[in-house]
């Protein structure tokens, strides 16, 4: 169903707080994106310094609906950094999805943008609709920042607020999860937790499972069952922004980790610019009620806690290993465990990687080694229940 002709009472303003735009609002976004400050920058960023500034703004105020702009700009934006970071892109689990049929992608989460991407370009490969995106409203620092996302179909989720508050928002934007995918038959793509997971170690935050039972039957079989729930498992051959998480994780073994200003959007531009090798996509086998009898029975907690391992354990069976966490397993633990993964050259290669890396903190090596070598281990140990 097309969000543009929904019934009277699907159009009221119920959403406008957290939805993504309409058709109908994307002449004017379009226009504020052409006009801003910075989108001579993005252009320039996306499409190198040649490009005709004066025919990218016309363009963009040709855009009258969110498709024109999905496939005009952000596909082509999305495959040209690919076709720069990226040396071969597959997908495997398409297969499983009904066309017409709106999922719940429960996702580990690694990049802040290309994670969600990746997938929408899979999912438009293979002629089918595109999903919803979270959009953190930590990531809202600009009109621009906005109006792209939202172009994007990606809608809000507030991470503040008092506990009460908190509370609010959160059943808010679990009934509009539910009814973008059971009403609008929309799937939806969602992190496993809040914020990536810097030390490799994908575990599902029940919280966000929580969020998700906020809606729906008090029933938790029937009420996550409602959701269609496809674990994603994807994995990058060249951990994306692995300088910055490893010196969060250094930085806050001692002391609660703050932010800087500017910080998450700095690492966006890191995931795109950095070399990332293979990247693989699993959609794992969807969760539906039958597959949740485990819950039957459970309290909202008991059962939240049950789910997540059921989507750890999909993510981590269908997560793919490459070259770099088999080495990286058998350098921690001074191993050779899989010495058939991977040649010595390519262990001495990744070895001088990793210290070309940490080289500013060389004062603090081992430990920052330790961490860096468990970002690429953790997903090896978890496949394979070490």
């Amino acid at each position: 169903m097309d969000i543009n002709t929904l019934s009277p009472i699907d159009s009221s303003d119920i959403w406008d707080d957290i939805r993504p735009y309409r058709d109908a609002e994307i002449d004017a976004a379009m226009a504020r994106v052409a006009s801003d400050k910075d989108f001579a920058t993005i252009m320039n960023f996306v499409y190198g310094p040649s490009v005709d500034l004066a025919a990218k703004q016309r363009e963009f105020c040709n855009y009258k609906r969110v498709s024109e702009f999905q496939i005009g700009f952000m596909f082509d934006a999305i495959n040209s950094i690919a076709s720069k970071t990226i040396t071969e892109f597959t997908c495997s689990g398409l297969e499983k999805l009904e066309k017409g049929k709106g999922y719940l992608f429960i996702s580990n989460h690694r990049d802040i943008l290309l994670d969600a991407a990746l997938l929408q370009i899979a999912l438009y490969n293979s002629g089918l609709e595109c999903s919803e995106i979270t959009f953190g409203n930590n990531l809202m620092q600009s009109g621009l920042v906005t109006d792209l996302g939202k172009a994007n179909r990606m809608f809000k989720v507030v991470r503040s607020g008092s506990s009460k508050d908190f509370l609010k928002t959160s059943k808010h934007l679990s009934e509009y999860i539910r009814y973008v995918i059971n009403e609008r038959n929309t799937s939806v793509w969602i992190a496993q937790r809040n914020g990536r997971t810097k030390d490799g170690d994908d575990k599902t935050n029940h919280t966000v499972l929580k969020m998700l039972s906020l809606s729906g039957a008090k029933d938790m079989q029937q009420n996550f069952g409602g959701l269609n729930i496809v674990p994603m498992a994807i994995s990058y051959e060249w951990e994306t922004c692995i300088a910055q998480k490893v010196r969060e994780l250094y930085l806050s073994e001692n002391h609660p980790y703050i932010k800087e200003d500017g910080e998450d959007f700095r690492s966006i531009i890191e995931g795109i610019l950095s070399p990332k090798g293979a990247v693989h996509i699993n959609l794992c086998e969807p969760i539906g009620v039958e597959q949740l009898k485990p819950l039957e029975g459970l309290d909202r907690n008991e059962a939240t806690y049950t789910l997540a391992h059921t989507i750890d354990s999909r993510i981590y069976e269908g997560y793919k290993l490459f070259k770099s966490n088999y080495i990286a397993y058998d350098m921690l633990y001074n191993k050779f465990r899989f010495t058939d993964k991977y040649t010595q050259d390519e262990y001495k290669a990744f070895a001088a990687g990793m210290n070309k890396i940490l080289e500013p903190w060389k004062e603090n090596l081992l430990p920052l080694m330790n961490l860096y070598l468990k970002i690429y281990s953790n997903p090896v140990e978890n496949a394979l229940g070490l």
